[in-house]
């Protein structure tokens, strides 16, 4: 029981400050990036490049949100350009918070050119190459920053207990016996009973049934329900993929 209750709570915290840019699909801008005495072009040459990736840019205010966006905030980033400069050149920050106002990423990029203008904007174009294509999944509900609580241990073993009773599932390919946990409604990890770590992480996709798998080597993939059971794609040193199956039980 020990066990288990650590590995929910480790894939608990790995899943919650796992997610990447590429997972949503808006991203608000502010109406003025606060570290700059101008906007320098800044604004529009960032709202291209995301939208050019497949991005909604969405503006501060949200009464101008679309539904499902004003439903969910926290299907929503906010991006922001942070002044960065030192004494000799131009640097900036593009970073990235969730709804809980937790930094998910923060790119940065420098220009030896001097004229404030084109220095920024060269600066901000470094930091492009490492924002990924949109490829939303749905967040997890989450309408406020989580709460800092001092919780007894006797609390945390009762809430495993209860969320083993309700969801867990056991699951077998004839060579691991596995257990499926519900992180939350978006999120669910296999493993095995005597495992510290989970044998693959679930993360849902924009497809019914169809998930991004972890597995536990570190290898990333794609899973999907199959009459019940559970499929996943391993991937072989050739670069095909063989279908493992694991069976509910």
């Amino acid at each position: 029981m020990k066990k288990l209750s650590l590995v929910i709570l480790t894939a608990c915290s790995i899943l919650a400050f796992g997610q990447k840019v590429s997972d949503y699909k808006y991203i608000s801008l502010p109406g003025k990036f606060e570290t700059f005495k101008e906007d320098f072009g800044l604004g529009d040459m960032l709202t291209k490049t995301l939208r050019s990736k497949n991005y909604t840019v969405l503006p501060a205010d949200k009464m101008q949100w679309p539904s499902d966006a004003q439903s969910n905030p926290c299907n929503v980033l906010t991006g922001d350009i942070i002044n960065d400069s030192g004494f000799l050149r131009n640097k900036v920050l593009l970073q990235f918070k969730d709804c809980n106002n937790k930094v998910i990423s923060s790119i940065k990029g420098s220009s030896s050119i001097k004229d404030f203008k084109e220095g920024f904007q060269d600066a901000l174009k470094q930091t492009f190459t490492s924002v990924s294509p949109a490829n939303p999944i749905i967040q997890a509900q989450q309408q406020s920053a989580p709460k800092t609580e001092v919780v007894s241990e006797t609390a945390v073993k009762n809430n495993v207990s209860s969320s083993e009773d309700n969801i867990a599932q056991k699951f077998s390919n004839g060579k691991l016996d596995l257990q499926r946990i519900q992180i939350d409604n978006s999120q669910f990890i296999l493993v095995g009973s005597n495992s510290s770590s989970p044998f693959a992480t679930f993360k849902a996709t924009t497809k019914s049934d169809v998930f991004r798998v972890k597995l536990q080597n570190g290898e990333s993939t794609i899973g999907y329900f199959e009459n019940g059971n559970i499929v996943i794609e391993i991937p072989k040193g050739n670069g095909e993929y063989a279908k493992e199956v694991f069976l509910k039980r």
